[in-house]
């Protein structure tokens, strides 16, 4: 994988082993730091907010304690003691763990788990000094906490996205491997910005002949010591790509050379699109498998999901039901035509239904888009033009709001349709071939990972590939996200036309 090198630090002895085990905490980029302490302050304020909420909405202290005493050690309690039990389970369940920051579920998990260790506590200290604590402020005031902290670092990350989209509080990756790999592996944390990683450079492992002369994204090395190469371009992160990972004495080499310079070693196995909680660790003397669990579209959380998209559209339907007449009574004043248009779309196991919406061109479309074609601004089965001639004046204001997808709702509760899956493609196209198959194993949604991810902006392959790791990763957790994203991209209107 690269040549080994003696270290002329005195820390280190030839094999590249930390003599220190202080040098270890040591890293080589600290933005962490900063960012660890505004969310102990994040948290420590919400832990005392929470008992802000819970001394003014329920009943007196006093009502509780028969001595001065009393009363004053549960004033200890509630503003001191509880906001720093609060701090050291967040602390012991992972939760300032900087490997989650900025991406993914696991913070906010490690949270919840911060709060179920605190409920159990709370319960135990009542249980055991047998004090005459009201349960309904024991419930408020972990609510509250437990609410606001997940409040608070929504924020945090929040912030933490425009920091790096500034290129602040990011991590400057080199990636080791073969060009086509470390490529793929460039192309994909490029596309996921908020997760923080900048590819500095590509260390290549075999081929360098063969890239002497392309045009590449980043500096391209080959030959040198990777630890002095990870120095100069100033990358606080290694990742080693692909078929580079299976030689494991090299690994474990690279490994040892990382060993006190502060730098972090990651793997990117070959397995693309496939999410965390579908990938476990099982070491068998040492040799660490990845088991990778079938997609689970079964179960309890998927009849949650359905349970849900049906109660939700119903009662969006009737929520609704003035803004559709509004709605409906604008399309047939700006031109002629019905107000909804219906297509036939393929649904899940390929069963074709009609997609409602509300129409937002006139209605001889169908029949001018061949002479559209060559303007069509998008490749595979889909037909946009972000100045389409056919959409009407109203047509336009549905379109940028997303208003005229409201009425799919009606295809949600005739189980058709979904609140959210993939995007729902015209019958007319025929059938799917190859990857896009697969797509149909569940029922297609009004909003998705593409809608979230770009919408119109997006090609084919990149909306095909939201699909299928949709598709295959998906979990009630990941549906109540895109719901949640859907709201902030309708609301920016980005890719809608």
């Amino acid at each position: 994988m690269a040549r080994t090198r003696d270290s002329g630090d005195p820390q280190l002895v030839t094999n590249g082993v930390t003599r220190s085990t202080w040098r270890r905490l040591v890293r080589a980029s600290n933005w962490h730091r900063y960012y660890q302490a505004a969310l102990v302050g994040a948290d420590l304020l919400a832990a005392v907010l929470a008992t802000v909420i819970t001394v003014n909405l329920t009943r007196s202290p006093k009502a509780g304690f028969d001595t001065d005493d009393q009363l004053h050690f549960f004033y200890l309690t509630v503003w001191l003691l509880l906001p720093l039990a609060w701090l050291l389970a967040l602390w012991g369940t992972g939760s300032y763990d900087r490997r989650y920051f900025g991406m993914g579920n696991e913070e906010f998990k490690r949270v919840i788990r911060a709060s179920m260790f605190m409920l159990a506590l709370v319960s135990f200290a009542a249980l055991t000094f047998k004090a005459d604590v009201s349960r309904v402020a024991v419930a408020v005031i972990l609510l509250a906490a437990a609410v606001l902290v997940s409040a608070f670092r929504y924020g945090a990350r929040y912030g933490l996205h425009r920091m790096r989209a500034t290129g602040r509080g990011v991590q400057r990756v080199l990636l080791i491997g073969s060009y086509p790999e470390a490529l793929e592996v460039y192309r994909t944390v490029r596309r996921a910005s908020a997760a923080g990683l900048v590819p500095v450079g590509i260390y290549v492992t075999e081929g360098a002949s063969s890239v002497r002369n392309l045009d590449t994204p980043v500096p391209v090395f080959a030959g040198t010591d990777v630890v002095t190469c990870a120095e100069q371009l100033e990358a606080d992160t290694l990742a080693v790509c692909g078929s580079a990972s299976a030689d494991a004495s090299d690994l474990r080499r690279l490994a040892w050379q990382l060993e006190g310079t502060g730098r972090d070693l990651v793997v990117a196995p070959q397995l693309t699109d496939i999410a965390g909680p579908r990938v476990h660790i099982r070491p068998v003397e040492g040799l660490p498998l990845l088991h990778v669990e079938e997609p689970k579209i079964s179960g309890v959380g998927w009849l949650i999901k359905n349970v849900l998209d049906i109660s939700s559209s119903v009662l969006g339907l009737v929520l609704l039901s003035p803004l559709f007449l509004a709605v409906a009574i604008a399309i047939k004043a700006d031109s002629p035509g019905p107000v909804f248009f219906r297509q036939n779309r393929v649904g899940r196991d390929g069963e074709t239904f009609s997609c409602w919406k509300f129409r937002t061109m006139y209605i001889d479309a169908e029949e001018r888009q061949a002479a559209l074609m060559m303007h069509n601004e998008t490749d595979g089965l889909l037909f946009k033009m972000k100045d389409d001639p056919r959409i009407t004046n109203v047509g336009k204001w549905l379109r940028r709001t997303s208003i005229d997808e409201f009425p799919q709702l009606v295809n949600v509760v005739r189980g058709e349709m979904s609140l959210v899956g993939p995007r729902p493609l015209p019958a007319e196209n025929g059938d799917f071939l190859g990857d896009v198959r697969r797509r149909l194993l569940v029922r297609p949604g009004i909003t998705g990972l593409w809608q979230v991810s770009g919408r119109s902006d997006l090609s084919w392959d990149d909306a095909v590939r939201l699909d299928l790791y949709y598709v295959d990763n998906w979990s009630l957790t990941t549906d109540l996200q895109i719901l949640f994203r859907t709201v902030a991209v309708v609301l920016r209107r980005k890719g809608a036309y």
